[in-house]
């Protein structure tokens, strides 16, 4: 089964993660420290089942009322749990693999100590736009104007996708503002989120350069 048809199987019941300073893009690997009880009970039931959790943001406000059950934003991104490391006092370490942007339709009736919701998952459609060139080559000038390292994992992150998969991508390196990167995630027209990823790129170049103008201070 591939991971889209787990979440797809999964989708009238989801285990909801919600993580304020966190947004998950699919295709992106994301390491967790799980330590509160209630989601200590969600992994649990989760590596027991599919393995499938949904990383929410919640909606603005929410800041008052964590530990209750704050309004979720209607986009989110379902994950595959892909390894977990256990301790003795019931923590884990797990890396998540983010599998495809869901819509929330509805929450369920409180059954554990963690949230469940109801979701559609959707697909990127498959389509070529012009805008993936744009990308690409905004890209290659931005690589090469970073660190070694980080620009040889920006460029082969942005070599093995293409459509939505590549602005995902380059946005999970490139964008930190997390409402940003929530924006990004709940843009599901293609050619949008691609010209939206490449404006997100210029700008960090046109940093870049303005810093490398500047040089050092006197």
């Amino acid at each position: 089964m591939t991971p889209l048809e787990r979440v797809e199987s999964a989708a009238a019941a989801l285990k909801v993660f919600p993580l304020p300073s966190i947004v998950l893009f699919p295709g992106m690997m994301l390491p967790l420290h799980i330590f509160e009880q209630r989601y200590r009970e969600l992994l649990k039931d989760c590596l027991q089942s599919d393995k499938v959790m949904v990383l929410a943001q919640l909606e603005p406000g929410w800041e008052g009322h964590y530990a209750d059950r704050p309004r979720l934003r209607p986009i989110a991104c379902a994950g595959i749990v892909v390894w977990q490391q256990a301790f003795p006092d019931g923590r884990y370490n797990i890396i998540v693999h983010g599998a495809v942007r869901v819509r929330i339709l509805e929450e369920l009736a409180p059954r554990n100590l963690y949230r469940e919701v109801q979701a559609r998952v959707i697909p990127d459609p498959v389509q070529v736009a012009p805008e993936e060139e744009q990308l690409r080559q905004a890209v290659l000038e931005l690589s090469g104007r970073l660190p070694q390292p980080f620009g040889d994992s920006l460029l082969q992150s942005a070599a093995r996708t293409r459509g939505g998969s590549l602005a995902d991508a380059v946005a999970a390196i490139v964008v930190s503002d997390v409402e940003r990167r929530q924006q990004l995630l709940g843009e599901l027209d293609v050619p949008q989120r691609l010209r939206g990823v490449l404006n997100d790129v210029g700008e960090l170049i046109g940093r870049l350069g303005l810093a490398k103008h500047a040089g050092p201070a006197n």
